[in-house]
């Protein structure tokens, strides 16, 4: 039995049918973690990418309905934060709202740096670190300027989204079935593709994973549906819409590309439209990536931005980030905050341009993670389900555990593990320094 309560007092305020929450799913999912990422999983697990991305989905779904029934039982502003924090006491949900913002922080920059590697594919000899500064400044100036149109904005490129990867189906089953590219291709590339093996599949998991970020925001919109209780559904036509454009578009990219053409800054989509010789749609795909990644930029800086403004109007972040400010009512201090973390990512592209986007995704796909083991563990402890519900939330943690540990098995993805338990570390030492300092206040 369910131990939250249902709050009713969202009823009035909700607006959102399941079919348009699924779409403002697809919308924060589909994006560079897809486009980019998915050539850093396909580098490690060859053919069984294929594999880790079903795991990885199914493991998404468990976790994602696990927060719809929290959001079923008690649809509130705060998402999992406030799950986790009456689970486990007011700390613990200091401490993963921090997480989140951390790793949103590191996911800002990933995107980031993966928009400014599909305009250098137009603009070679412009550095990384300069679009990168660009890129930063056009988001906050969208935010600032044009923040109600952000939702929908969302919606109209995620139809732009599925549109693109839709037609690379459709042009790359029509090119392999008249043989030509194809056949030919893949005779020479199978055995590359299977060398990597489960232990290679272990180390693309991580990725596979992080090519579904985006169901955390999904929960905290679930509060605005007509009836919430259909968040379950949403997430369920969000997740099998995506998981089948990611597996057909995949398997279809590998019967063109070899494994020595793939490297972490190509997009496997463009790389094999490229092989096919379709240089007018290799641009139109660039084209359509930059704009989705600037959307989901912009909607995550949004985002992270609201986090902010919650976690000072809830007591875990100094107050004065909660104030807004001119007729628009922005939270120009977090705006303020979260641009030195835009202005760390320019410096990285600076220092690192040809590591940043693999390590970053590491990193943030890695402290994500993270969070969504806090969030089943919030479910276990509150809504206490049945054995159907503990056996799905016991392999979600199982197969986000696997990802945690892929990296150890690769010396360059070390660092990003590394990166992500020290600010693991450093949240625990503030919480628990935050803890204390609350109790010495509190009258004996």
């Amino acid at each position: 039995m369910a131990t939250l309560r249902h709050n009713n007092s969202n009823n009035n305020t909700n607006k959102l049918s399941w079919w348009q929450l699924a779409l403002f799913g697809i919308g924060c999912t589909i994006g560079t973690g897809f486009f980019l990422g998915s050539s850093i999983a396909i580098q490690k697990s060859g053919y069984l990418v294929v594999v880790i991305f079903l795991l990885a989905a199914l493991a998404t779904l468990f976790v994602y309905e696990a927060l719809a029934q929290m959001t079923a039982a008690n649809p509130e502003k705060g998402s999992f934060r406030n799950y986790v924090r009456e689970a486990y006491g007011r700390w613990a949900g200091f401490g993963v709202g921090w997480l989140y913002w951390s790793s949103e922080m590191l996911i800002l920059g990933s995107s980031l740096t993966a928009i400014g590697i599909f305009t250098q594919f137009w603009f070679p000899n412009l550095p990384l670190w300069l679009l990168t500064a660009i890129y930063s400044f056009l988001a906050l100036l969208v935010v600032i300027l044009g923040s109600k149109g952000i939702n929908k904005t969302e919606n109209i490129c995620a139809i732009v989204k599925m549109g693109a990867v839709f037609l690379f189906i459709a042009i790359a089953g029509i090119v392999f079935f008249k043989g030509s590219h194809g056949i030919n291709t893949i005779q020479g590339s199978t055995t590359h593709w299977f060398s990597s093996g489960w232990t290679g599949a272990w180390k693309g998991l991580l990725y596979a994973f992080y090519a579904f970020s985006g169901i955390e925001v999904m929960g905290f919109m679930a509060i605005h549906l007509q009836n919430p209780k259909e968040a379950s559904k949403a997430g369920r036509l969000m997740l099998l819409t995506i998981t089948v454009l990611y597996v057909l578009s995949l398997s279809l990219a590998l019967l063109f590309i070899t494994k020595d053409q793939l490297t972490p800054d190509k997009s496997p989509l463009l790389l094999s439209l490229s092989i096919m010789g379709l240089p007018i749609l290799v641009h139109l795909m660039n084209g359509v990536l930059i704009i989705a990644g600037f959307s989901i930029l912009v909607a995550s800086l949004y985002g992270v931005s609201t986090m902010l403004v919650a976690l000072a109007e809830g007591g875990d972040a100094p107050s004065w980030l909660a104030n807004r400010k001119g007729k628009k009512q922005l939270p120009l201090y977090a705006l303020g905050v979260n641009t030195i973390g835009l202005c760390v990512s320019i410096v990285l592209a600076l220092v690192m341009p040809s590591q940043i986007f693999e390590q970053i995704t590491t990193a943030g796909g890695l402290v994500l993670l993270y969070t969504w083991l806090l969030i089943v563990a919030s479910y276990l402890k509150q809504i206490r389900p049945n054995l159907s519900g503990q056996l799905k939330s016991w392999i979600a943690i199982l197969l986000i555990l696997a990802a945690v540990t892929g990296p150890l098995l690769e010396k360059t993805d070390r660092a990003g593990l590394w990166t992500s338990l020290l600010i693991v570390m450093v949240i625990i030492l503030i919480t628990l320094w935050m803890k204390h300092k609350s109790e010495r206040r509190e009258p004996s």
